[in-house]
């Protein structure tokens, strides 16, 4: 599978054009395509990126890649970011890495979304990964028996048997929705609880996903 994210990573640099404000995204896939975006930059080419994490942003600045804020962006030409699962109608799980508040505002504030991933991504249906929600830890206990009410199995991440904290000091709860036939309506029934801060379903998000395939690529656009 390593190749596979290799290639995918790889293709996705070619939708990089000089001078573009480039969404960095996060995870191990993501992390090929940085360093590839690294290798274009030593080359010559000018661009911004716009990390996703703290983790994003110290490999960017490890390959010299210029680094500007969200604010300072304000709109990216491109975000290119990796997924947990996609399925037939290029919707994502994302959030395995835990960053996936600051992964959907870079894309929601993205004129092309490009998504990379290895072919042991692909479900016919989201849920075999879990799906981790961002909830503030002020409300913790209170919304994990309401997910539990909800017979969705949430389990609080951890990290050394301490609760895990994100890039903006929250938790992670991971929870069960392979039972669930209407996306939407699950996504809406959890952004409704307070404290939940985000989900990790990106369902409107994908423009180009990029498919690591044995020794080549597949790529799949969105139907306008």
């Amino acid at each position: 599978m390593e190749n596979e994210k290799i290639l995918a990573a790889q293709e996705s640099v070619n939708y990089v054009k000089e001078t573009m404000i480039v969404g960095l995204g996060s995870g191990s896939t993501a992390e090929h395509m940085i360093r590839a975006l690294g290798k274009k930059v030593a080359e010559g080419l000018k661009i911004k990126g716009v990390p996703s994490s703290e983790k994003t942003a110290r490999l960017a600045q490890e390959v010299a890649i210029p680094l500007i804020t969200l604010e300072e962006a304000g709109t990216m030409d491109i975000n290119i970011d990796g997924a947990d699962e996609f399925d037939p109608e290029l919707r994502l799980i994302k959030g395995g890495g835990g960053a996936l508040l600051r992964e959907k505002i870079l894309a929601h504030n993205s004129k092309l979304n490009v998504i990379i991933t290895d072919s042991s991504k692909a479900v016919d249906k989201l849920g075999a990964f879990k799906l981790p929600l961002e909830i503030i830890p002020f409300a913790s206990n209170s919304i994990m028996a309401q997910l539990q009410k909800m017979g969705l199995q949430p389990v609080l991440r951890e990290v050394g048997g301490a609760p895990y904290r994100t890039d903006e000091n929250n938790n992670i709860v991971d929870i069960d929705i392979l039972g669930q036939e209407e996306l939407d309506t699950i996504n809406q029934k959890l952004l409704g609880i307070p404290g939940i801060v985000e989900t990790g379903l990106f369902l409107n998000y994908t423009d180009i996903l990029i498919i690591g395939k044995g020794d080549g690529v597949e790529i799949v656009k969105r139907k306008s």
